[in-house]
């Protein structure tokens, strides 16, 4: 049985894109079965449309508050049965209701090497740092910002004379490998979360999570 998944977004859905590959190319045992956005413009939502994939936009502004947006989420994404919620570039803060309700089924990709620069401006927080490595951490969601238990990191070195915008663009690279790595454990049931951490077939693994060896 292929697990069911949905996306949420609300920008170009890169991320998305690199999962909706994965699926078809046969990597992930499993089917994207809607993309919601908050965002009408988002370019998500042509991408979604482009493979005949359900999706719907439901714009936190007409919501009064962030518990009545969530909760009309949290409505609209159970209507289609989902194994996993995936956060491709979904840019609102959610509530711990809604997070608690997903819990060991909702994840997100973060732009640094957790539990490093959690929060905005991760590339520019490293080079200031003078860091030798930043990259992307695929994670649980949990109450916390940026703080749920790691499934996957991609490392890629800082060299000399590194911006911002060549930092970013390597980053993005490995974050369309290991996204869909995440996702395609999920499916096969290979990882899963307690509360003492996230374990890979049966094995916990450590704060890091899996350290995938990027391509770029």
């Amino acid at each position: 049985m292929k697990k069911r998944i949905v996306v949420l977004i609300s920008g170009s859905g890169s991320n998305l894109q690199a999962i909706i590959d994965a699926v078809e190319n046969g990597q992930i045992n499993g089917q994207v079965v809607a993309v919601i956005s908050n965002k009408s413009d988002a370019f998500g939502l042509k991408r979604a449309e482009n493979h005949n994939i359900e999706h719907c936009v439901i714009n936190h502004k007409n919501y009064p508050d962030r518990e009545s947006f969530d909760a009309q989420l949290q409505t609209s994404i159970e209507q289609f049965a989902p194994d996993i919620v995936v956060l491709a570039g979904f840019m609102r803060i959610l509530t711990p209701g809604f997070v608690t309700h997903f819990t060991g089924k909702l994840i997100n990709i973060h732009p640094s090497l957790l539990p490093k620069f959690k929060g905005l401006d991760t590339h520019q927080r490293a080079l200031d740092a003078e860091e030798q490595y930043h990259g992307a951490s695929v994670h649980f969601v949990t109450p916390e910002l940026d703080g749920g238990p790691v499934i996957v990191q991609a490392p890629v070195a800082i060299v000399s004379g590194e911006t911002v915008d060549s930092l970013k663009a390597k980053v993005h690279k490995v974050e369309h490998q290991i996204y869909p790595l995440a996702v395609q454990l999920l499916c096969e049931d290979k990882i899963t979360m307690t509360n003492e951490g996230v374990h890979y077939m049966n094995e916990m693994l450590p704060q890091s999570g899996i350290i995938h060896e990027v391509k770029i």
